[in-house]
């Protein structure tokens, strides 16, 4: 069926000037040259073609519906246990926390064991940084050694700085070490609060710093050293005192300031501790 006829533009006088700059159908620069009917035309069957089809579809020929994968029933149990589980975690672990920097309270005095338990010693929070006066010194905990030789001599070891140990392995490192930052400057302030002059200890605190520190510096040592076997290890701390700010009227003690503890012997099955 071919399609109906356009009527041909008017020329008479009854004709408007715009029929007369309309050109025919077909013609050169016409709506339909050189493509058959013009996009306003319909198909014979009634449908819309071309721009008009896709408007009337509401989306392109070319889009793709995204969906979700596909989960079995196992696998969505697994998935949430999995988040019950990290935040259930979250939930105690800052609950703990919590406890442990907030003000004495009942909740906190009923369960200050499982609270002390949890948080120490790697997640202790100290808020010195943000005292009215922070602390002011430098403490270097340094350690040394006896040991005994093949031949039965002894032989005291140079003074190892530990803590400079330690401050080399966390420096320009992304994420340091909590134990390096820490561990000793805590076991070393509790040795020093727990003991009174002439490496005197108060009570059951002390006597359980000082293993807490002997076990520390054993553990930076080894067993062997030098070819021989460790008898006995010493600590100290080395205090300087950290420059103030120009504008500060404060005079610090210069020099570095020594606190040692006495020797201790390691026990080793099997081995004679030095006398």
């Amino acid at each position: 069926m071919e399609p109906p006829e356009r009527p041909e533009p008017e020329t008479g006088p009854d004709a408007g000037p715009g029929d007369a700059a309309r050109p025919p159908v077909g013609a050169p620069g016409g709506a339909g040259a050189g493509h058959g009917p013009p996009s306003w035309a319909a198909a014979e069957d009634g449908t819309e073609t071309g721009a008009d089809a896709d408007e009337v579809s509401g989306e392109p020929e070319s889009a793709e519906t995204w969906q979700l994968p596909s989960l079995s029933t196992g696998s969505w149990v697994v998935v949430s246990l999995a988040v019950a589980a990290v935040a259930v975690g979250v939930v105690f672990h800052l609950a703990m926390v919590f406890l442990h920097v907030a003000p004495s309270n009942t909740a906190s005095k009923e369960y200050r064991s499982t609270v002390d338990t949890y948080v120490y010693p790697e997640f202790e929070q100290n808020w010195k940084l943000f005292a009215p006066d922070p602390l002011q010194q430098n403490i270097h905990v340094q350690a040394r050694a006896q040991v005994r030789g093949p031949d039965g001599r002894l032989e005291t070891t140079e003074w190892v700085d530990l803590t400079a140990i330690d401050l080399t392995g966390i420096q320009h490192t992304v994420a340091p070490s909590h134990t390096r930052q820490n561990e000793l400057r805590r076991a070393w302030s509790f040795y020093t609060s727990a003991h009174g002059d002439n490496n005197t200890p108060s009570g059951v605190r002390g006597h359980l710093s000082q293993e807490y520190v002997q076990r520390i510096v054993e553990s930076r040592f080894g067993p062997k050293l030098n070819g021989g076997d460790v008898v006995r290890v010493q600590a100290r701390s080395a205090t300087t005192s950290v420059a103030p700010p120009a504008w500060s009227d404060a005079k610090p003690s210069t020099g570095t300031q020594y606190q040692e503890t006495l020797w201790w012997p390691v026990a080793t099955p099997g081995q004679e501790n030095a006398s």
